[in-house]
């Protein structure tokens, strides 16, 4: 039969397939990049203007990740010539009482973390008065943020992978995966069958699906609808909030999670979202109204002391989560039949764009080499979930 036609196959171009793919291609792997809509389309979890950076995480194993993504970004984006990652302070808000927040100061100290604490009147003052703190919350303030321009940092990844002798192919939807010996065989909609040495699947919120075909077994990924706004400053305070300033990328933690951005991609415009959605099927979506809404406004008159208009957001881009119950990626071998020659990098939760460069590498290693060394995997694996499924 001859030898495979590719030595990796990668389905799947969100940020996460084509930043693998760009890793791939850079190491001399004769690579393939499948995406089922247009390259950049706008029914995944890769596009739009922006996504926060930061590296203050409840849970201790993304600090490793974030820092280590941070240098990725400055480098591979200084391969392309144009800029994708900008700089900002970070600020966590919260109260002691909740656990989330508390773990996130715990997690400073235990990485040794430059940051301060402030009471609510040191977050005025450190801030210039634009956020308002509830009684009894503190801010955890930090220089690891940042936002990255999202469908720019998507482009990047495949125009270098491109650069490097990838070949990529939109609007070629893959419908199965077989173990053929030595090798995988893809067979895509239009009757194509693709050979390759190993397969990537970094399909996002149409990951159970396509693994409930191809090993019949159900991971608990679950696609959720969310949304991203962005509400008007109020007439004379639109210089106080771009990003270059004192203004910092900020986290609310509390019942409900809030999170925004310094100004950038629209200028006159904040962005602040809530964390989390509605579920839904990401072949038959709802495009319906944001979750929250009543609440995040009330918040935003609140924090920001009535500097932004809440009547609605002007701009509200719709996204697509791919959530597991304990909100951590799914990066491991899919097994069964298929061994070590399926890779997944899939259950992004919603936090996994800004570590992309990082995952891509992590992906292409354990492809190629069957093994990665860039982070601890244990907290990524599939058989994390034996009790809630049939895996």
């Amino acid at each position: 039969m001859g030898d495979p036609q590719f030595d990796l196959i990668i389905i799947g171009a969100g940020v996460m397939g084509s930043s693998t793919a760009y890793q791939a291609a850079k190491r001399g792997l004769k690579t393939l990049l499948l995406e089922q809509f247009d390259f950049l389309h706008l029914r995944g979890s890769s596009h739009g203007e922006s996504r926060t950076i930061r590296s203050t995480y409840p849970q201790s194993h993304y600090y490793p990740l974030v820092v280590e993504s941070y240098k990725l970004w400055e480098e591979i984006q200084a391969q392309v010539g144009y800029d994708v990652y900008f700089k900002a302070q970070h600020l966590d808000i919260g109260h002691l009482d909740d656990p989330s927040f508390r773990a996130v100061i715990e997690n400073c100290r235990k990485h040794g973390v430059n940051h301060q604490l402030l009471n609510a009147e040191q977050v005025a003052a450190k801030f210039s008065g634009k956020l308002n703190l509830q009684e009894g919350w503190l801010g955890l303030s930090t220089e690891h943020g940042g936002m990255l321009k999202a469908t720019k940092a998507t482009a990047m990844f495949q125009t270098l992978a491109h650069k490097h002798g990838a070949v990529l192919k939109d609007n070629t939807k893959v419908v199965d995966i077989k173990n053929n010996g030595g090798e995988v065989v893809v067979f895509t909609e239009n009757g194509e069958k693709l050979r390759g040495k190993k397969v990537v699947v970094t399909v996002g919120s149409w990951a159970n699906k396509l693994i409930k075909k191809i090993r019949g077994i159900d991971l608990p990924i679950q696609p959720i609808e969310t949304h991203l706004c962005y509400w008007r400053i109020k007439e004379g305070h639109e210089g106080k909030f771009p990003i270059g300033g004192d203004f910092p990328t900020f986290a609310s933690y509390g019942k409900i999670y809030y999170y925004g951005t310094p100004t950038l991609e629209f200028p006159g415009l904040l962005k602040v979202g809530v964390h989390g959605g509605r579920k839904c099927d990401p072949d038959q979506r709802p495009w319906g109204p944001g979750e929250m809404m009543n609440d995040l406004k009330k918040w935003i008159d609140r924090t920001f002391s009535g500097m932004i208009d809440t009547s609605a957001p002007v701009v509200k881009q719709a996204c697509m989560y791919s959530m597991t119950p304990d909100e951590d990626f799914v990066i491991d071998f899919l097994g069964g039949e298929f061994k070590n020659n399926v890779v997944l990098g899939v259950g992004f939760s919603g936090h996994g764009f800004k570590m992309a460069p990082l995952v891509g590498k992590i992906l292409t290693e354990l492809a190629a080499d069957g093994k990665s060394d860039q982070a601890d995997l244990k907290h990524y694996r599939i058989g994390r979930f034996q009790r809630t499924s049939k895996i």
